[in-house]
């Protein structure tokens, strides 16, 4: 077997056992535990699949290293920092509205543990589908950085399959939003960056919507908050030197 077609065939499984997820759990069965199940199950088997293509556990799709310490925490804080930021511009603007606070700190200290993981599987399970393995797994040698960071925003797009169909604004979101996690990614070197960026923003969402509630009064302007936002971060990795990346290297040579 060709090393193409085992990637063509590996990123196939990961991409079914995702988009299964949401199109088989929740669309079809409505059930919060098989989506949770198979999300869960889409991870799993990217760790045999990594092994299968040549590499060792995760590092197919630069999941290896100390990326987890050195990138995580600092990405994650600054993308809920963007989220509180684009909603308190939002009340501002009034493309939001203030509601009543969910919970209280009591309530919030409860719910974190499950927030936590509910926002971090998902987002990592994506960063692994629409970044990771393009950067690393799929074996392309990308002639610049650009083109890396502009194609796997296009995937991300394509990923969001149940989204398409709500037309060029939701897809000039997800573009913007694909940007600074593909370009963290590779000025890092480590999808733990991307995945910093990604998860901090899915667990902001989580966590304004308890602390800081508010009502859309104007879809369009918190759509372009929320681009804005991006764009802000992206600019702040762009500030980021490139690091060389000479770990991660395949386990074995497969012919």
């Amino acid at each position: 077997m060709t090393q193409r077609l085992r990637v063509a065939l590996a990123f196939a499984a990961i991409w079914l056992l995702y988009q299964s997820a949401e199109g088989l759990g929740t669309r079809w069965l409505h059930s919060d535990a098989v989506r949770n199940v198979l999300m869960v199950s889409s991870l799993l088997a990217a760790w045999p699949l990594s092994r299968w293509l040549g590499w060792r556990g995760y590092a197919a799709y630069a999941l290896a290293g100390d990326g987890w310490r050195r990138w995580l925490p600092g990405c994650l804080v600054l993308a809920v920092l963007a989220k509180f930021v684009a909603v308190a511009v939002g009340l501002r603007l009034g493309a939001y509205a203030g509601e009543p606070a969910a919970g209280s700190m009591a309530v919030l200290a409860n719910v974190l543990p499950m927030l936590l993981l509910s926002t971090f599987i998902p987002s990592l399970a994506e960063d692994i589908l629409t970044r990771g393995f393009w950067y690393r797994a799929a074996g392309i040698r990308w002639r610049s950085g650009t083109l890396f960071v502009l194609a796997s925003a296009a995937i991300f797009v394509l990923n969001h399959i149940y989204r398409l169909g709500e037309g060029p604004l939701e897809w000039l979101r997800l573009f913007a939003f694909g940007l600074p996690y593909a370009a963290v990614l590779w000025r890092s070197g480590s999808l733990w960056a991307a995945l910093g960026l990604h998860w901090g923003w899915n667990l902001g969402n989580g966590l304004q919507d308890l602390l800081l509630p508010v009502s859309v009064r104007d879809a369009a302007g918190a759509t372009g908050l929320s681009i804005a936002a991006h764009l802000a971060l992206l600019a702040i990795v762009l500030l980021l030197p490139r690091r060389a990346v000479t770990g991660d290297r395949r386990r074995t040579a497969i012919r």
